[in-house]
């Protein structure tokens, strides 16, 4: 595997590029809580580089969760990584909080940094979930305030930054809310939350870790969704989970979700998108499966992925890793 820690289950990743080195943001919760479905209430967000995205050194945790009472005290979960116009690499994270009465909430902050190895956790959150266009936890049967998992990018046009998030709307069948939020900011520090960029309906109870990236000149919009999260109607229609893609006419959406394509089964889960040094789009995602009813935790070899003949998503071209020929 291209990046395992024998002390720690990892999962979900992000990446940031300095030009030089490639550094790897991940979640991990140590092994010896013996459960790794424990691991939610567990995650701590982790740092290591790599020259190549094959061989990667381990800086070790880079933050955890706030004081009692603050919006990340139970967990610190999935975000994104860029440098601002200032020169700042930002951090934008998700804060956990589980509910004494069941349910956790879930919030976006940010964390600055000067060289993306010393980080600063700003106190306050940076937005929620509004309840004009999103669920809040408590308007379904779902366990969660979904509101995590923040992309940002650069608006293409030069007017401001947005910010893509994993959420739910607030009406429609309760397995089949998930959307994919949207917030934008002039200037990285004030967000103002917008409605969804993706219609109620598309047959998912949640989009996780979105990402829009360019493949092969064309956008497309990355998401993850196991199995038990899909909608009845795709699991009776014996549709499995796992990496999707969406191919998106604008950068901004509207994405068209109910038109997914699978990239990946569930084994592999949490897919990101990145170029190499040699310019080829490839993606890296964990390892979901078990091993003996046991999760593994790690991540995956890079995997060469580009348009299906039909440009209707984007499937892997090969499994590559190290030292293996073309």
């Amino acid at each position: 595997m291209t990046f395992r820690l024998d002390h720690a289950w990892v999962w979900d990743f992000w990446f940031a590029d300095d030009g030089d080195t490639f550094h790897l943001f991940y979640l991990h919760a140590p092994k010896n809580l013996g459960d790794p479905e424990l691991r939610h209430r567990n995650a701590r967000i982790g740092h290591a580089t790599s020259v190549d995205l094959v061989d990667w050194q381990d800086h070790g945790p880079v933050f955890g969760p706030g004081q009692p009472g603050t919006f990340d005290e139970t967990a610190t979960w999935t975000g994104s990584v860029l440098r601002g116009p200032d020169g700042v690499w930002r951090m934008f994270y998700t804060g956990a909080r589980f509910l004494d009465a069941g349910g956790n909430v879930e919030t976006i902050g940010v964390a600055t940094s000067p060289d993306l190895h010393t980080w600063t956790k700003q106190p306050e959150p940076l937005i929620e979930a509004d309840g004009r266009w999103y669920e809040r936890l408590g308007d379904s049967s779902w366990p969660e305030e979904a509101w995590r998992d923040p992309w940002v990018f650069p608006d293409p046009a030069g007017d401001g930054w947005h910010m893509l998030i994993t959420a739910r709307a607030n009406h429609g069948a309760d397995d089949d809310r998930g959307v994919i939020g949207h917030a934008t900011s002039p200037d990285l520090q004030a967000w103002t939350v917008r409605p969804p960029l993706s219609r109620v309906g598309a047959g998912f109870a949640h989009l996780e870790v979105p990402q829009i990236a360019t493949v092969e000149g064309e956008s497309v919009l990355l998401l993850s969704c196991d199995t038990p999260r899909l909608s009845a109607a795709r699991r009776e229609a014996g549709q499995v989970g796992g990496v999707w893609s969406v191919p998106a006419a604008a950068v901004l959406g509207p994405y068209p979700v109910e038109d997914a394509t699978l990239v990946v089964e569930e084994s592999l889960y949490s897919g990101r998108l990145i170029e190499d040094r040699t310019g080829r789009t490839v993606m890296l995602a964990f390892d979901n499966s078990t091993v003996d009813d046991r999760f593994d935790g790690s991540i995956s070899d890079l995997i060469h992925v580009g348009w299906s003949p039909e440009r209707l998503g984007i499937v892997p071209l090969a499994l590559q890793s190290k030292g293996t020929p073309e």
